[in-house]
Formats: structure tokens, C-alpha cells, sequence
């Protein structure tokens, strides 16, 4: 019997966002409710552009301020600490912190580092987005308004999951910004980013939405707007705006090799922003939606298999037992097309749509089954903190490779020891894979189980050989349980006489 898949995690060059560390906040007191400028209306697209942008800085620049972070540091040779302060990536955005860049090893730190951002404010009373990573390892935040003002800010909540933090000021009758629906930006809108990049003052780029839904930065929740209006060191936590002078966005991070802007940045839609800063304010934590699945892109491969029109949409490897999207009537092997009306291009967006609907609520899930459309309605529960029954898998490029190269064998004690399969997995475990072949290059691995071939379950090493023997055609669709999880890989025996093997 011979098998194949690919499962090739694709990672970007060189990324530019400072650290990120896991932290809780959880306040002890309920914070009054936000009251937001919220203006929801489409951004002109037919009128020509302005000559001059100044009208809308001048309305839009008091809302941006200047966020300075100080925390205490141990006293340490230099390259020994392994502090997460002291790397290449946060040195792109906020300089050399330590003042030591180049000195050479064996000098002692200063007590203390400083860090540079930006931040938005958005509530007259002086509520203030910005990024997780400009506050995260704080002891003490200066706020500086845009006509001089300082403050000593109160960090209220942090996120490292999605990169959002709220500040808070004591003070009134603030500059608040007005927030846009960003599920509404579309690509080539004109956009500007306004910010404190390397600290020199408040500066202004212009540029276009350059792409939308982007998920780079290995964060569990993103759903990034990409742009090329310059973003540089400083302008994490800043503004990304539209030419209505509204906030679409939340400047994160850049994609550069060389540590400055190259026309690549990244913001946080305001939308995600506002839903984890309502959150963080009213219940100190983010609380997000969870329906209990394990979810995969679709690639075309994957499309033909499943009777999709086009590859898009997220297709559901498996469902936990007894979870919510199973009372709700889920199944393995559904692709989600949309949540609550909202199209679902891949599994992140998915996966970013459960997370805002509420515990408690009822989300209605378009689905493709069989080549047929239906409406799935499921109760979400809370995710929980661990949340691994969830995870989105990543795409499989499973173009090529086919059922070869590949011996299996039944599930028995000895292997399931050996590759830690639990009891509750049936199928046929895979014992070898031939090097140099179709199957080897797809990344199929020993001690993967197939729990399925062309949607017919597998129980016995006996019953996959069978299920190979006289295919249909030259794809086979393999479900696969593996360390990483569940997923779906298509197999196309017809790849390897295409590439002159």
C-alpha cells in the first residue's frame, strides 16, 4: 500500500514585531463602560482625492499620543539573561534600550529600560488602545498628548493573543478618535498612519490598504490590514486612519530586512481591537467564543474532493465529542463558508468570527456538505484557556504524491507506546515511508493514522489496503490523526508521472 500528503508550515523571512509574553490581567474592579465615537458609515470612493490631508491631521492628530514604558532590569552581564527585552526584533522598534549596542560583552546593565510606542485614544475620559508588546513588561507608562500634556497611564488590560492593550489616563474632555467598521476597508482605499516613530515627534505617512486578512505574525488571533503607509519603530500602538479621519486600525508591526519600513506594515482592524478592548475593560480578561473543533484551510486540491466552487472557506477535520458544534449538527468534513453572514475565507477567519460571538449566543454557520448548502445554527460556549481542541491546522500542499511508498499496520499496544497514539484513535497506523518518494516529499510521517480514505473510515491496516486497490480516479482523500492534530490531505497519484518520475 502506498500513501502520501504534504503539510508545509510556510513562515515569512524576516518579521519585525517586538516579543510577546503570555499574561492575564484580571481586574478587581469593573471599569465604567467605554462611551465610543463610533461612525459605521462606508468610506467615500467615488469623489476625488484632496489636495492636501491637513484638514483631516489636524482633526485626527490630538487623538494619537506618545506612550513611554520604563521597567526595572537585574543588574547582569550582557548576552547572559536571556530576557526577552534583549533581542535583534525589539531593537528594530525601539532602538537599543540598554545603550550597549556594539560595546561588547562583559558590561553591566542599566536598572532600567525604556520603551517608545504609540497609542490611540478612543474615550473622552481617557481609555487608550495600543499594542500588548508596548506595554507588556512595564512598571511605569508615560502618556504625552499631542499639545504637550503628560500622564502617568494605569495599564487596564493586556492581550497578548491578539497584541491590544488598554491604558487608561485620569483625565476629561480628551481628544477621543472616531472608530470606522473595518469589515468595510476595502484594498486600495487611501489610508494614513499617524504615530511617534523613533521617537522624534509625531509624524504622518500616507499610503494605500495594500491587502486585508493577513496572518503573519503567529499570533492566535490576526486578521491584519496590510499597508504601505511608512510605519517605522514607534509607531507600534499608533493610528492607522482613513481619508474620513476615522480609525480602521491599530499600527503593529513591519515585515523588513532591514529593521526599517519597506512597505510593509500591519495593523489590527479596529474592529478585533474594540471587541478585546470592551472586554479587557468590562471584565478585566478576554472572553471569546469556542465551539470545539479542529479546522483546516482549503486549498484546490482539498476543493475538488469537498465539490467546492473555489478554494476558499474552512474545512472542519474534526469535532470534539460532545462540544458545541456537535450538539449543533457539525460534522467532519464540513467547510464553513460563513458565520452570522460574515464570509469565512480560511480557517483564521473562522476562527477570529467564533471567538467574537459571545458564550451563551447562538452563531448560524453556512455550510458546504456533500456538495449541498445548509445552515447550521450552533450554541457557543467559552474557550477554554488551554483551547488546543481548536486549533486551525495549516494549509496542506498536497498537490502532488499519491498512495505510494507507505506501509501500514493495525493500531496495537507496542506503537501506540511508541508514537503516543491514544486509544480513542481507530485507524490504520503508518509504519514506513519510502525515502525520495512522493509520499516522503508530502511529509507523511510513521506514526500518523489514517482514520479515513475517500470519506470511508479505516479501522484495520486490512481495510486501507482494500480502499486503494482499484481507485476511481487518481486523488485519493486521506483524514489523518497526527501529533499536530486532525486534518484532511488529498493524495494525486497523477503528480508523480507529471513531474518525470
Amino acid at each position: 500500500m502506498n500513501t502520501t500528503s504534504r503539510s508545509l508550515l510556510k513562515t515569512l523571512p524576516i518579521l519585525a514585531v517586538t516579543g510577546l509574553l503570555a499574561w492575564t490581567l484580571h481586574a478587581k474592579d469593573a471599569p465604567p463602560k467605554l462611551s465610543l465615537k463610533i461612525d459605521d458609515a462606508t468610506v467615500p470612493r467615488t469623489q476625488a482625492l484632496p489636495s492636501s490631508f491637513s484638514p483631516i491631521v489636524k482633526r485626527v492628530g490630538p487623538s494619537v499620543v506618545k506612550v513611554v514604558t520604563s521597567a526595572k532590569m537585574k543588574m547582569e552581564m550582557q548576552g547572559q539573561s536571556g530576557d526577552p527585552m534583549d533581542n535583534p526584533l525589539l531593537r528594530r522598534f525601539f532602538g537599543d534600550p540598554f545603550g550597549q549596542e556594539g560595546s561588547g560583552r562583559g558590561q553591566q546593565r542599566m536598572p532600567k529600560v525604556q520603551g517608545l510606542g504609540s497609542g490611540v485614544i478612543v474615550t473622552e475620559d481617557g481609555y487608550i488602545l495600543t499594542n500588548n508588546h508596548v506595554v507588556e513588561s512595564a512598571d511605569t507608562v508615560r502618556v504625552t498628548l499631542a499639545d504637550g500634556r503628560e500622564f502617568t497611564a494605569k495599564v487596564v488590560g493586556k492581550d497578548p493573543k491578539s497584541d491590544v492593550a488598554v491604558v487608561k489616563v485620569e483625565a476629561t474632555g480628551l481628544p477621543a478618535i472616531t472608530l470606522a467598521d473595518s469589515d468595510k476597508i476595502e484594498v486600495g482605499d487611501v489610508v494614513l498612519a499617524v504615530g511617534n516613530p523613533f521617537g522624534i515627534g509625531q509624524t504622518v505617512t500616507s499610503g494605500i490598504i495594500s491587502a486585508t486578512g493577513r496572518t503573519t505574525l503567529g499570533l492566535d488571533y490576526e486578521d491584519f490590514i496590510q499597508t504601505d503607509a511608512a510605519i517605522n519603530p514607534g509607531n507600534s500602538g499608533g493610528a492607522l486612519i482613513d481619508i474620513s479621519g476615522r480609525l480602521i486600525g491599530i499600527n503593529t508591526a513591519i515585515l523588513s530586512r532591514s529593521g526599517g519600513n519597506q512597505g510593509i506594515g500591519f495593523s489590527i482592524p479596529v474592529n478585533l481591537a474594540r471587541d478585546v478592548m470592551e472586554s479587557l475593560v468590562r471584565d478585566g480578561k478576554v472572553t471569546r467564543g469556542f465551539i470545539g473543533v479542529r479546522i483546516q484551510d482549503v486549498d484546490p486540491s482539498l476543493a475538488r474532493q469537498f465539490k467546492l466552487g473555489e478554494p476558499k472557506g474552512a474545512l472542519i477535520a474534526d469535532v470534539t465529542p460532545k462540544g458545541a458544534a456537535e450538539k449543533g449538527g457539525l460534522r467532519s468534513g464540513d467547510v464553513v463558508s460563513e458565520v452570522n453572514g460574515r464570509e469565512v475565507r480560511d480557517s483564521q477567519h473562522l476562527k477570529n468570527a467564533v471567538a467574537r460571538v459571545k458564550p451563551g449566543e447562538v452563531a448560524a454557520l453556512k455550510v458546504i456538505r456533500d456538495g449541498e448548502t445548509r445552515i447550521v445554527k450552533v450554541k457557543v460556549g467559552e474557550r477554554p484557556d488551554d483551547g488546543d481542541v481548536a486549533e486551525a491546522e495549516p494549509a496542506a500542499d498536497s498537490d502532488n504524491g499519491t498512495l505510494n511508498g507507505v506501509g501500514v499496520a493495525d493500531l496495537d499496544s507496542r506503537n501506540r507506546r511508541e508514537h503516543q497514539i491514544p486509544e480513542s484513535v481507530k485507524g490504520a497506523v503508518i509504519t514506513t515511508v519510502e525515502p525520495q518518494s512522493p509520499s516522503a516529499e508530502a511529509g507523511l510521517q510513521p506514526g500518523d493514522v489514517i482514520l479515513e480514505i475517500n470519506r470511508e473510515k479505516v479501522t484495520t491496516a486490512e481495510e486501507a489496503v482494500r480502499l486503494t486497490e482499484h481507485p476511481k480516479d487518481k486523488t485519493t482523500l486521506l483524514k489523518l490523526w497526527t501529533r499536530r492534530g486532525i486534518r484532511f490531505v488529498v493524495v494525486d497519484e497523477g503528480s508523480e508521472k507529471k513531474s518525470g518520475r
